[in-house]
Parts: structure tokens; C-alpha cells; sequence
């Protein structure tokens, strides 16, 4: 099997009890480290990266991101997915080869530019151009922005992700959906639901594919948390 065969193979089949962990690598040294602690396939986050790069959040240079990509990726034998924002403005056809350049098998694209909504249609319109252009060697992970942009309504979120699952996306992540609204959300969102997880004091993996979650992602919250260790040493140090 290829390695997007691989990933997407990862996605069907989950039980509410074992959903598919996605970790956060932000260089090649961290995604060795989360590869040799058996995770199946990876998850890059654009903050973290960022962070890594010397970069605010949203704020890194395509090319850039896509070189850090590249790096992780030949660092690992396992499938490596990539949070390309909004896509750096990119016309469909050109991020996918950027994409497959470097390596990715599957790519974040969010419904949000410069902390706004953009139109559900015309971004399931885009979605849809990058899966024709992508085929079936990229997952595409349609992120729904409603409830970190203050529309708190489920329903806007469903409606949303039935629009980039008729485009062609195979997985939609509701970042920021409270786990009080998962269940709901499992049920009006058809194929695999991403669900962000707090490494601290939020529910577990476990517990949140019980709630729902095929997939299980943590954001940059990996990289922070080895930024605060490393701060932790320097303060002993000094």
C-alpha cells in the first residue's frame, strides 16, 4: 500500500473507543520522536510549525511551510498530513503539487481567512477544485471555522460540512466545537469527524471518540508544551 492508502485505511473502521491519534510534529527531531513512539501516521500543526520558524501564527510564508513540511516528512517512514491554512492564496492546482512536493498525503484547508468566515459555497467550490486536482492521493480535511469565529449555532457547523462533503472532502473538523455538541454534530456530519483535544484537563482520546471524534488532533499543543519544558530548564539554568 502507498502511504495515502495507508492513511486513508486508518480512517475507516475506528470504534468509538479507539479513534485515529494524530499527533503534532513541528520539525523532523519531534515527529521522530512521536514516529518511534508508534504513532501510525502524523499531523502537522501550521502554529507550531510556525512558532518553530520564528513565525506569529498565520503568518508564515508559503514556501516556508512547505520547506518544513518537506523536512518532517523525510524524516519518517509514517503518512504525514499538513495544516496548510487557508491555502497561502494558492490556486488549487499548484497547492496540491506544493502539497505532493513535499511529500504530504493529506492536507488541513480552513473556511476562514484574516479570522473571517468566507462564504460556505465558494470555499466548497475550492475544495472541490483541489479534490479533482489532488484525486484520490491527497485526504482532505475541510476545517470548520463557526465556532472559534463566534457562531455557536450546531447547525451552521453542519450545514457548512455538508457543503465540503458534497465537494469531495473525506474528513471535517469543527475546531473549537464544545463536547457538549459532538454527539449532535456526529450525527449530522456524514464520513470521519476530526475533534481538537486539550492536553490538559479537557477529555481524553478515548473519550472523546465515545462523544463522536473519528480522529484526534492537539493543535500546536505539543510544541507549546515542549516550549514550556524547555522554559522550565533555561529558568534552572540561569
Amino acid at each position: 500500500m502507498t502511504k495515502v492508502e495507508i492513511f486513508r485505511a486508518l480512517h475507516r473502521g475506528r470504534t468509538p473507543e479507539k479513534p485515529l491519534v494524530l499527533p503534532g510534529p513541528w520539525d523532523a527531531a519531534s515527529a521522530r520522536v512521536l514516529e518511534e513512539a508508534g504513532f501510525p501516521a502524523l499531523a502537522t500543526p501550521s502554529a507550531g510549525v510556525a512558532a518553530s520558524l520564528g513565525y506569529e501564527d498565520g503568518k508564515t510564508p508559503a514556501d516556508e511551510m512547505f520547506a518544513a513540511v518537506a523536512r518532517i516528512v523525510r524524516a519518517v517512514d509514517v503518512p504525514v498530513s499538513a495544516d496548510v491554512e487557508g491555502g497561502y492564496g494558492l490556486a488549487p492546482k499548484e497547492l496540491v503539487e506544493r502539497l505532493l512536493e513535499a511529500g504530504a498525503v493529506g492536507c488541513n484547508l480552513e473556511d476562514s481567512v484574516g479570522g473571517v468566515l468566507q462564504d460556505p459555497r465558494e470555499h466548497a467550490d475550492r475544495l472541490a477544485e483541489v479534490r479533482y486536482a489532488a484525486g484520490d492521493l491527497l485526504l482532505v480535511n475541510a476545517r470548520v471555522d463557526t465556532f472559534v469565529r463566534g457562531v455557536s449555532d450546531p447547525a451552521r457547523a453542519i450545514e457548512r460540512a455538508a457543503l465540503y462533503v458534497a465537494a469531495g472532502a473525506d474528513c471535517v473538523y469543527p475546531i473549537g466545537a464544545p463536547t457538549t455538541v459532538l454527539p449532535l454534530l456526529r450525527s449530522g456530519i456524514q464520513g470521519p469527524l476530526n475533534v481538537f483535544a486539550e492536553l490538559d484537563g479537557g477529555p481524553s482520546p478515548t473519550e472523546l471518540g465515545e462523544l463522536g471524534a473519528t480522529r484526534v488532533t492537539f493543535g500546536p499543543g505539543l510544541q507549546r508544551r515542549a516550549a514550556a519544558a524547555l522554559r522550565e530548564v533555561a529558568d534552572r539554568l540561569t
